[in-house]
């Protein structure tokens, strides 16, 4: 098994990606909207990951936040709030806001379990910064890191509630970051005392199945590479002071705060520290160059990935998706 997860070109696997997929053998893989048409399409392509994987745990990603982050959409799909709802909420009252949280976490969970879809890049616990750049903006849920970590964690609830596993991104932190990592390199210069507010959302959550590292460089740990590809700011800073002992994987190998070839993006991921390298394009000769400069899954690597996907096993949600949505929407109307 490869340390990577990959994404796919459309809504069916061509001949070409069954054949490299099955040769390739990727820990797992990543959907976006360009792979999700209708019910009965979705499931059968996630049948086939498994089938070609032929493990009925493998992972199977993806983004579906809410707002504009969502690759499953309407109407064939319910459309579901930003984070910044949970965080108004909150602001009335915080007990209300934690469980409309964790049911609109488990009706996203009961959406994805019924495609076959087993992970969510989910919560997002970067911290909400003033002078950060949008692409945080309303999908974080505030600027406070105690509130964050709240609703982050009544997510991962949610999520575990429907059989869905959750991911804490971007660890050690993104809100901060004036640039979009999408399309640039950002650099924060803030000193470590001012990092510390950054990554407390994290520490608290530190027993998260999943994580995904952000392509940011954060000078006071490491002035010369963000923490993708950082060992300090992996092993010191998430490792270490942070205690994640999840799996980590990395943000996708094709935004622009990278440089390097694909394969040398993959491999420094992987000397870094990060457990899995994300590779989200669906592009064959990118995802070639990968896979061949990276050899067999580590063992810790594997256990972790077991591990994470272990929470999961066998659970369905108790209550429906009209159940859990009727609640969620009383709940946000107190706001």
């Amino acid at each position: 098994m490869k340390p990577i997860f990959f994404g796919l070109a459309g809504p069916e696997l061509t001949d070409a990606e069954r054949a490299f997929f099955t040769a390739a053998d990727p820990a797992g893989y990543i959907l976006f909207k360009r792979n999700c048409v209708d019910r009965a399409q979705l499931r059968a392509l996630t049948d086939e990951l498994r089938k070609i994987a032929a493990r009925g745990d493998v992972p199977i990603l993806i983004d579906q936040e809410g707002g504009r982050v969502a690759r499953l959409q309407p109407p064939e799909w319910p459309a579901f709030p930003t984070a910044e709802r949970f965080d108004a909420l909150y602001d009335v009252s915080p007990v209300s806001a934690i469980e409309a949280a964790r049911v609109n976490a488990q009706a996203i969970g009961v959406t994805l379990c019924e495609l076959g879809i087993t992970v969510d890049c989910l919560p997002l616990l970067d911290v909400r910064d003033p002078g950060g750049h949008d692409i945080i903006g309303d999908r974080a849920f505030g600027s406070e890191p105690m509130r964050v970590a709240a609703l982050g964690r009544a997510v991962i609830e949610g999520l575990w509630a429907a059989g869905v596993v959750g991911v804490v991104k971007h660890i050690p932190g993104h809100g901060r970051a004036m640039a979009d990592s999408h399309v640039e390199l950002p650099v924060v210069t803030a000193e470590i005392a001012e990092l510390e507010r950054d990554i407390e959302p994290f520490a608290a959550l530190h027993g998260a199945p999943m994580a995904m590292t952000a392509h940011v460089v954060y000078t006071a740990w490491d002035k010369d590479r963000c923490a993708t590809l950082s060992p300090i700011v992996i092993n010191e800073v998430i490792r270490g002071q942070i205690g994640f002992e999840g799996l980590l994987m990395s943000d996708d190998l094709g935004m622009q705060a990278l440089a390097g070839s694909f394969g040398e993006r993959a491999a420094g991921v992987l000397a870094a520290g990060c457990d899995i390298v994300l590779h989200c394009s669906g592009v064959m000769e990118e995802m070639i160059a990968v896979a061949d400069a990276v050899g067999e899954i580590g063992a810790e690597a594997k256990l972790r990935l077991d591990r994470a996907m272990a929470t999961v096993v066998d659970k369905r949600s108790a209550e429906t998706l009209e159940v859990l949505v009727a609640k969620r929407d009383a709940l946000l109307a107190q706001a």
